[in-house]
């Protein structure tokens, strides 16, 4: 029987762990907050101490941290902790769900196959709560020995597994021009209910009208939720969107490709981050419009 792990039991990772064992599989599981992994074993699966301990008890690991630096230190250690590649059997997966450089990406499969293990490129989008539910997208690539032993388990994590390629930067180039996407939709957004609110019209009424009308989009409607609640609890950070509007122009700029959204969206970020909302909901960002008089929520 094919065992999997899971590593980072953050937002999307603790429902994507709780799909696979909804789904049959015994999970294997690491966080750094060791107390996080202990609460995911009390309806089944295993708690490990160490990457290593995983990484040396499961065909398919999956990583779902933050970006590539986080996932070195997965798999390669961090200077004084092992990670999980060494103990890595030949011929096991490692599945990456980080958003990340796709030339990052390309170079990483060949690292990975330099030592025997296999490689899906698997950028996840969708949230939490569609995370918790089996229902996210998974954005793949992968050469067709990697998928033969992952697929099962990609299946139970995601409703839609997208298949882009038959080696690793494929699903990297996609999530990437996603998240150009919602990074503008949230940043256009914002500035759309702060210039309804500077005009003094009543933002809730504003919210109904729009969800209504041409001008929406699944950011305004979810986003501006939150701003209403006056509900900033991060779901997604500030800072999230530094770092992936970032890699987006990364990405741009090797190319000479102009991204005049992308770069303005990403600028409103920053400002929004160095103004000190780098840890609250990415649709705190509206916090950066002067002389506007933001929703209270309900008492």
């Amino acid at each position: 029987m094919t065992t999997v792990g899971l590593i980072g039991l953050g937002a999307m990772g603790s429902g994507m762990a709780a799909s696979l064992r909804r789904a049959g599989h015994s999970v294997q599981v690491f966080d750094v907050r060791r107390e996080v992994a202990e609460a995911f074993t009390h309806a089944g699966g295993t708690a490990h101490d160490t990457l290593a301990s995983l990484g040396a008890a499961c065909d398919v690991v999956v990583s779902v941290v933050v970006n590539a630096a986080q996932t070195e230190a997965v798999l390669f250690g961090d200077g004084t902790t092992p990670g999980c590649a060494a103990s890595m059997k030949p011929g096991s997966v490692f599945v990456m769900c980080s958003t990340v450089d796709p030339n990052w990406s390309v170079a990483l499969e060949a690292r990975l196959e330099a030592m025997g293990l296999r490689y899906v490129d698997a950028p996840i989008s969708g949230g939490a709560a569609k995370a918790a539910s089996g229902q996210m997208t998974m954005m793949t690539a992968g050469k067709p020995e990697a998928y033969a032993v992952a697929e099962p388990f990609l299946n139970a994590m995601a409703a839609k597994v997208y298949k882009l390629g038959d080696s690793a930067g494929a699903g990297s180039k996609v999530k990437i021009i996603n998240q150009l996407l919602a990074g503008v939709h949230i940043a256009a957004a914002a500035e759309a209910m702060a210039l309804g609110l500077r005009e003094g019209v009543d933002a809730a009424a504003l919210y109904e009208v729009i969800t209504n009308s041409a001008g929406n989009s699944w950011m305004f409607e979810n986003r501006m939720a939150h701003v209403l609640a006056a509900d900033y609890t991060p779901l997604s950070a500030v800072d999230i969107f530094v770092k992936d509007l970032g890699i987006v122009l990364d990405m741009a700029r090797a190319s000479k490709f102009p991204l005049p959204l992308s770069s303005t969206a990403h600028q409103m970020f920053m400002q929004a981050s160095t103004a000190g909302f780098a840890k609250e909901d990415d649709s705190a960002v509206i916090k950066i419009f002067p002389g506007i008089e933001l929703p209270k929520g309900k008492a």
